[in-house]
């Protein structure tokens, strides 16, 4: 049987996750997840990929908002749930546009100089509908300031099997999956095409391509080059690495580590990968 096993949530985009044993569904994916997002002078989202020490900013939940600490020197903000400004603007992730509101100038003076570069911190609020990658999902399907998809979904299996093949195992922080499953084969999320879990449908749609994210330590912020470089050997197609699958979901709900997932529709074996191919 398919079990929860761990939930997760990244509020403000690139930095830490958070752990939870229950989660609201929403409609552009788990409460909080990626609503908030660091920009910089032109608008356009911030990322580990291109600054490495945003891993060094971790989140967790209270009361009063987000409390974000910064490890180095262990200083901390309390972001609210809701904006003290006013002002909108329009951001860019990637290649969407979409209107975020401008959450305070004390949080852009706080995030600039922990991270010494120009940031400013927005927020997505309920009116602003940004639309999943329409290459792969229907009209209608909205998701927060995620690459593309509200949800990421990884067996815990297929990072177990990773590990064997790793000259050191990684924790499955490297990822950032929202939902990580026990039971079934390593890999069994890539054929997942529509599973149900308390009362809540869901589509996997496209497999998760994988970027420098998955190099850096998020403990010390330092690169290297695993796992890129282990998965490259047996899990490259179109010159793409790819490991968990992103998912979008018909209806709102409760998702409980334990929960039971039950799969009632399974992609065609040509169009993902089923087991690894091992390369002599």
């Amino acid at each position: 049987m398919l079990k929860i096993s761990a939930l997760y949530i990244y509020p403000i985009k690139s930095l830490g996750g958070i752990a939870l044993d229950t989660a609201v569904l929403t409609d552009r994916g788990l409460q909080h997840d990626r609503r908030w997002m660091l920009i910089d002078a032109d608008n356009r989202f911030l990322s580990q990929r291109e600054n490495a020490q945003m891993a060094l900013l971790k989140t967790a939940l209270s009361d009063d908002g987000v409390v974000v600490s910064y490890t180095p020197d262990s200083s901390c903000v309390t972001i609210p749930f809701l904006p003290q400004s006013e002002e909108m603007l329009d951001v860019t992730v990637w290649d969407d546009t979409c209107r975020a509101q401008l959450v305070s100038n004390d949080m852009d003076e706080w995030f600039s100089e922990k991270l010494g570069l120009p940031s400013r911190l927005v927020y997505m609020p309920d009116d602003s509908l940004r639309q999943t990658d329409p290459r792969y999902t229907n009209e209608g399907n909205i998701n927060s300031f995620s690459d593309a998809y509200p949800m990421l979904i990884i067996g815990q299996a297929s990072l177990d099997d990773l590990n064997t093949r790793l000259p050191e195992a990684l924790p499955m922080n490297r990822f950032r999956p929202n939902i990580v499953f026990t039971g079934g084969e390593a890999y069994s999320e890539d054929t997942m095409k529509h599973i149900h879990v308390n009362g809540i449908d869901m589509h996997g749609v496209k497999l998760c391509a994988r970027c420098v994210m998955t190099t850096i330590d998020q403990d010390s912020a330092k690169k290297g080059r695993e796992p890129l470089k282990t998965l490259a050997k047996y899990r490259l197609k179109n010159n793409k690495i790819y490991f968990g699958q992103n998912l979008v979901h018909a209806n709102e709900g409760i998702l409980n580590v334990g929960a039971a997932i039950r799969v009632l529709e399974v992609h065609e074996e040509e169009r993902f990968f089923i087991k690894p191919v091992e390369i002599i």
